[in-house]
């Protein structure tokens, strides 16, 4: 039987979640002979691999830290959405070899949120490359006002001056908050000592979106959660990025409910 091979770039990335959860859901849908791998590739040679997968009998690959820039770099083609974003975190390989380029990460934050964000106000904290991908699917989706936190003011001017919202000096009142900085990856007990918010200013959203995930919840999905404040995860968007990507790369609905029990299992 012939294998249908994709994967997630990185590096590192032996940390991804998106084997398990992919090879989840082909087994869920009875995609005999569908595999997914880990493809740890250093910075200096990621354009080779990528341009040899093709020809490796892979159909598509999942892509990230540090690798998302180079990816769109290196695209034959691209989606608006990634071109505006300026990362891609999904390849699709064409039978002719092409590469094309997509950014599931902006509509799987939308996919995550309890209900559509159109005509709510969003705080984004952070001005990276996942703040990005979350101001262009806010404004894309809609939302009344979409406001942007970043420690150096500059960096958060340049994103809203290229993809919208505005920039505030302080965190504001607002229907959700969204946490695109890298606090807590590292399982710091106090993110509020780099933020500016503390644990009394969660009563002021409605819902709070934790981009970074990990075995066990943020201290500040903690706290949010203790304030009676929804929380989305990073977990819940890694899955819903990832049903966008296997909906591209197989045609087939991606089993949702199958492939969060994989991720958080």
């Amino acid at each position: 039987m012939c294998s249908t091979r994709c994967g997630v770039l990185g590096w590192p990335v032996r940390h991804s979640r998106s084997p398990g959860m992919h090879e989840a859901a082909y087994a869920a849908l009875g995609l005999d002979g569908w595999q997914y791998q880990l493809l740890p590739v250093p910075p200096e040679l990621f354009d080779e691999t990528v341009r040899a997968l093709p020809g490796a009998g892979f159909t598509g690959a999942n892509v990230t830290i540090p690798h998302k820039h180079a990816a769109l770099a290196l695209a034959d083609d691209a989606t608006a959405s990634a071109r505006a974003i300026g990362a891609a975190n999904t390849l699709t390989f064409g039978a002719d070899g092409r590469i094309h380029a997509d950014n599931t990460d902006a509509p799987g934050i939308v996919d995550a949120l309890p209900a559509p964000p159109a005509g709510q106000t969003a705080l984004v904290l952070g001005a990276g490359g996942t703040a990005r991908a979350a101001v262009w699917a806010l404004c894309d989706a809609g939302a009344a006002d979409v406001m942007v936190w970043n420690r150096t003011r500059e960096r958060a001017e340049q994103l809203t001056a290229e993809l919208g919202g505005r920039v505030v000096e302080e965190a504001v009142a607002a229907d959700l908050v969204l946490n695109t900085t890298s606090v807590g990856l590292d399982g710091a007990a106090d993110p509020f000592a780099h933020l500016p918010l503390d644990a009394g200013d969660l009563g002021r959203y409605g819902c709070l979106v934790e981009l970074v995930y990990g075995a066990r919840p943020t201290a500040l999905a903690a706290a949010a959660r203790t304030a009676g404040v929804a929380v989305v995860d990073g977990l819940e968007i890694l899955v819903r990025q990832g049903a966008r990507s296997f909906e591209r790369w197989t045609g087939r609905a991606a089993p949702v409910d199958v492939m969060r029990a994989a991720a958080r299992g």
